[in-house]
């Protein structure tokens, strides 16, 4: 057979000119992961709407109060009652108290409650879930018997047990939303770090020598942050509605203290003189917690890497 030696010329090796090279380049815009997830979330109005409502109302909770001229528990006598003016925009209650100004102070209390609870809920549920999902075994059985037992009590016992021994404070009222709460998000990140740890990329870092708190604080736990953060969102609402609750049948926030909750409260014997006293607290945790709704589904949408 004969060999056929392919004469190689120089010229066929010519480097391309800077127009032939962008013939078939697509010019895409490189955006990281949270870029991307905000883009997302802005398409979603109502989300929008709910993240801008609370920034406005969080802002006014904390402007209002320092520029106003009235305070909280500052008492007018001679202008009980008084509808909404230009001097009291919504008003004052029984006391001459001004409404704006305790509303917004409320809203100081009631979010506070609502954050901080939901972060320290976050932080025990997603450690607490991780190690018992990462470690399994006898140990996993154990700390899901302990979060059974936990589970299976009222929610709303332990806040009221916790309120008889330390009065009725805000430090009370967050311990005893806070020691059950984080239950469900225990249950949740386990179910996640089970499903997690199986996977390739996991099992890659622990051939390559990555040590257990590696794997689960950097791979692991990193990979369900999605749903971790919306259900930590959700939990926001569900806090401040407690403690309103509480606060309303009178075993919550007490006294010169003001939540939405007892605003609601003392505005509920004149409800059928002065209604327009209530709507101002009961529309603020109304719309405060409508907003987190819209702000979790949201970020449930913006979070989820199959709607990429």
């Amino acid at each position: 057979m004969e060999e056929k030696e392919l004469m190689l010329d120089d010229s066929m090796f010519e480097p391309l000119d800077s127009s032939e090279k962008n013939n078939e380049f697509i010019a895409v815009e490189s955006k990281t992961y949270l870029q991307d997830a905000w883009r997302r979330f802005k398409k979603n109005k109502l989300a929008l709407f709910g993240l801008i409502f609370l920034i406005l109302i969080t802002l006014a909770a904390i402007i209002i109060p320092m520029v106003s001229p009235f305070t909280y528990d500052g008492q007018d006598l001679a202008n009980r009652n008084a509808l909404p003016n230009m001097v009291h925009l919504m008003g004052t209650d029984k006391l001459g108290r001004d409404i704006m100004v305790r509303v917004m102070y409320g809203a100081r209390i009631s979010l506070t409650i609502g954050f901080v609870a939901a972060f320290l809920n976050l932080i025990i549920g997603v450690i607490y879930g991780g190690i018992s999902g990462f470690v399994g075994g006898k140990v996993d059985m154990i700390m899901m018997r302990i979060v059974d037992c936990i589970y299976a009590i009222p929610s709303m016992l332990y806040v009221i047990l916790i309120m008889m021994i330390f009065g009725s404070n805000m430090f009370s009222v967050l311990l005893g939303i806070s020691i059950s709460s984080w239950v469900g998000m225990a249950r949740q990140v386990r179910s996640q770090i089970q499903t997690l740890k199986q996977q390739e990329f996991s099992m890659a870092a622990f051939v390559i020598g990555a040590s257990k708190t590696r794997i689960l604080f950097k791979h692991l736990i990193i990979n369900c942050m999605g749903p971790i953060i919306v259900s930590a969102t959700l939990m926001v609402p569900n806090a401040i509605f407690t403690e309103s609750f509480l606060s309303f049948i009178g075993i919550g926030i007490s006294a010169p203290q003001a939540s939405w909750g007892t605003l609601a409260s003392e505005a509920r014997g004149l409800v059928q003189s002065y209604p327009v006293q209530i709507i101002w607290p009961v529309a603020a945790i109304c719309l405060t917690m409508l907003s987190l709704n819209f702000i979790g589904d949201g970020f449930g949408e913006a979070l989820d890497p199959k709607k990429r």
